[in-house]
């Protein structure tokens, strides 16, 4: 038996040469209304810190703004880092989220810092916050839960909302520890698609059913660009290949329209078609083609599509193209 693709979006909310982070907002309500419309499950958004081009530091803020100006899609973290907070203001802040938005709030998790050494220090993150994710992660479930008799702390709001959570990551680690609490796994592939087989691998052989998930249950992250013409699409696969260059140049910087030509070293393209080898680039039947083979690869059950542009209203339809071609594939049930 087969059944329809779970395929959904995730946005870093980019920011551009010449604008601002309220015309990245804007963009991103945009984007996401036209999700919602395009059949999209859900809209997430990631936590990252000191970073030009990137507007969604503030992630539950964002997520409030993007629920508020849509209607049904499910509105996300994709994800919190975690070990940047304690997980009693995070239980509190999307169980604000769930009571507002009943039904429609998904909170991705990460370990990862989001930012460099500086903004590590900035936030006052250690050592310790990483080594204690696997039991910040159970006490956030704890305060997600319903009440226990005997407990001291209560997130309020967020007690018996039983907002799902979503491990998110790119390691083996990630996905041994998802499988360990019975949780939905996402690999960043789109970015650090090394030890997916790996991962998955070890999820699926690993995983113990949970309240929230019984089988296992897999997202991908894939660089989408599609257009209507084959040219568009090689245009924006060099914008986003030049975003990748700058950082293998650890460059960091607004985004820029993509260049005629990226003028890398054979080691640096070598280096970026590595990181973004999960991407599906073309006119409709070729991105249908190259995710068909990627389904292949990984039984994946849900595609998460990702990808920033320079232009928006590009962007938009890039999106909208791949919702189409999303939409006609299946997967075993």
């Amino acid at each position: 038996m087969t059944q329809h693709l779970q395929y959904s979006l995730l946005d870093l909310v980019p920011v551009i040469q010449g604008g601002s982070a309220s015309d990245s907002f804007r963009n991103a309500l945009d984007l996401a209304r036209h999700a919602e419309a395009s059949g999209y499950s859900r809209f997430w958004v990631a936590e990252h810190h000191n970073i030009p081009g990137v507007a969604c530091a503030a992630t539950s803020v964002l997520m409030t703004y993007l629920a508020g100006g849509t209607e049904k899609i499910r509105i996300g973290s994709g994800g919190v880092m975690l070990p940047n907070h304690a997980p009693l203001l995070i239980a509190e802040q999307f169980g604000t989220l769930e009571s507002l938005f009943p039904g429609r709030i998904d909170l991705g998790l990460g370990r990862a810092p989001g930012g460099d050494t500086p903004t590590m220090r900035a936030m006052r993150r250690n050592r310790d916050n990483v080594d204690h994710f696997p039991h910040s992660v159970q006490e956030l479930q704890g305060y997600l839960g319903d009440r226990v008799a005997g407990q001291e702390v209560h997130a309020i709001p967020g007690e018996g909302t039983k907002v799902p959570l979503y491990l998110l990551g790119s390691s083996t680690y990630s996905a041994q520890l998802a499988a360990k609490l019975g949780l939905p796994f996402a690999f960043a592939s789109h970015f650090a698609p090394d030890h997916l087989g790996e991962a998955l691998r070890l999820y699926r052989k690993y995983f113990e059913s949970s309240d929230q998930c019984s089988t296992p249950y897999v997202m991908v992250a894939v660089n989408i660009l599609a257009a209507d013409e084959r040219a568009e699409a090689e245009r924006l696969e060099r914008g986003l290949h030049q975003q990748f260059l700058n950082m293998v140049r650890g460059r960091r910087q607004e985004m820029a329209p993509p260049p005629d030509q990226l003028g890398w070293a054979k080691w640096e393209e070598a280096e970026v078609r590595r990181m973004t080898r999960y991407s599906a680039v073309g006119v409709a039947d070729e991105v249908r083609d190259q995710l068909v083979s990627i389904l292949e690869d990984t039984q994946a059950d849900e595609i998460v599509a990702t990808a920033q542009a320079y232009d928006h209203e590009r962007r938009v339809r890039s999106f909208q193209i791949a919702a189409d071609v999303l939409a006609g594939l299946t997967v075993a049930a």
